[in-house]
């Protein structure tokens, strides 16, 4: 009785999540079905070891290496549309500015109604005909966007190159962001928030971490808005500067690249029995913890039966307890592995598509001038590449540069600043 639909890229079969959300005089309810892994993997069987190898599915430009097998992670543990699946079942009653005032969670079965992607709840918002389901979430979306500026978060709009197949070959695009994107995620981060708040209030639990950026950072970013010629008043927050950036600009691309140097030194920490010393997730400016994707990222499925056993009242199930101290290793080498992948097919791509083309020139706009006796880095706009760049050219400006290499054995590409 309950209209959940999935929101999801157009070709994803491993479909996690599920929504419905409804607008109330009081402010809103989201219920947001996850997909119960623990429901069909059998704790200490051959492939939860397998699984706790992996931690998580690594994609590649023309499959992946699934932390599932794909009968389950795309098939009869997935929520596609009008299938009855195992689910946790959240239901997180907000008040009118869309904060939390009311958090559960158990298991249910469930059936989502509709599948939409991004693009297709972008052109259905901007026609006025969004499902049921979703009608308030682009209300929603923007509540929790400003929530996230109150409590400090960073946001960083840089651009996400994508290696897409075309014909024989590959090209390389920006990954289209809609507001749609931005709706959706607002949900899921705020059941990760959630979720890390009832984890610490019972003293046990996963949660992601993230330091605060140390002030000699802080300090560093402010010389840079200055040098790009970026106002930033001294008692407006980095988060809310950001924010209010164009990020089609050369000056905003540059600021937000320098503002990577923020969010480094992100962490997971397992707590049973007291808290960790380190508990917040600075980017996001609360306590955090992934819960919303266990088909593709181990930890989530530890810490959802947390969650459950805590709303349940019961004792958190022994084979979780004893998970938890070493997920935080598997889940931060999985993560390296992932970005290293990501790293490689892109480059690689980079290096092929421009192979043919070294001695050309490009238009292209200075993400980091060169620092320390490293080159600098660009973002070319055609095709979409971001690579060193040598001859130390300025900031934040476009400028034309010279490709002097590119080699798809090594993966690298090089380009030359000569004014």
């Amino acid at each position: 009785d309950l209209p959940l639909v999935t929101i999801d890229p157009p070709t994803s079969m491993d479909l996690d999540q599920a929504l419905h959300l409804e607008r109330t005089d009081a402010g809103f309810v989201l219920h947001y079905a996850i997909a119960d892994v623990a429901a069909v993997v059998r704790p200490g069987g051959a492939l939860d070891v397998e699984t706790r190898r992996r931690g998580q599915t690594y994609y590649l430009p023309d499959g992946s290496v699934p932390l599932h097998p794909t009968v389950l992670s795309e098939g009869a543990a997935s929520l596609l549309p009008d299938r009855e699946r195992p689910a946790a079942l959240w239901r997180i009653e907000l008040d009118e500015h869309a904060e939390p005032v009311a958090v559960d969670v158990r298991r249910a079965l469930v059936r989502s109604v509709a599948r939409f992607d991004y693009a297709g709840v972008q052109a259905d918002f901007l026609r006025g005909t969004l499902h049921s389901s979703i009608s308030a979430l682009p209300e929603f979306g923007r509540l929790r966007s400003a929530s996230a500026l109150r409590r400090g978060a960073i946001e960083l709009k840089l651009p996400e190159q994508a290696v897409v197949a075309d014909g024989e070959g590959w090209r390389l695009e920006v990954e289209p962001r809609t507001e749609a994107d931005d709706w959706n995620a607002e949900v899921s981060l705020l059941t990760g928030m959630c979720a890390a708040r009832m984890m610490l209030a019972a003293r046990i639990g996963l949660v992601r971490t993230l330091p605060p950026a140390p002030a000699d950072a802080i300090a560093a970013l402010r010389r840079s808005a200055r040098s790009l010629g970026l106002p930033w008043p001294q008692d407006v927050p980095v988060g809310t500067m950001l924010a209010g950036l164009d990020p089609n600009t050369p000056e905003a691309l540059a600021m937000m690249s320098d503002a990577t140097a923020l969010l480094r030194g992100a962490d997971y920490a397992d707590f049973d029995g007291g808290v960790p010393d380190l508990t917040v997730h600075a980017g996001i400016g609360a306590p955090y913890a992934h819960v919303t994707a266990p088909l593709r990222r181990l930890g989530d499925r530890f810490a959802i039966e947390v969650c459950l056993a805590v709303c349940a009242g019961e004792e958190v199930p022994q084979w979780v307890r004893r998970a938890l101290p070493q997920l935080p290793a598997t889940m931060r080498g999985s993560d390296q592995v992932a970005g290293r992948v990501d790293r490689a097919c892109v480059d690689l791509a980079e290096a092929s598509v421009l192979g043919d083309r070294v001695g050309e020139i490009f238009d292209a706009v200075v993400l980091r001038s060169a620092e320390r006796k490293r080159d600098a880095e660009v973002f070319v706009l055609d095709p979409i590449v971001i690579a060193r760049c040598a001859g130390d050219p300025p900031e934040g400006v476009r400028i034309p540069v010279r490709l002097v290499s590119a080699d798809a054995v090594t993966r690298r590409v090089q380009f030359a600043y000569e004014p």
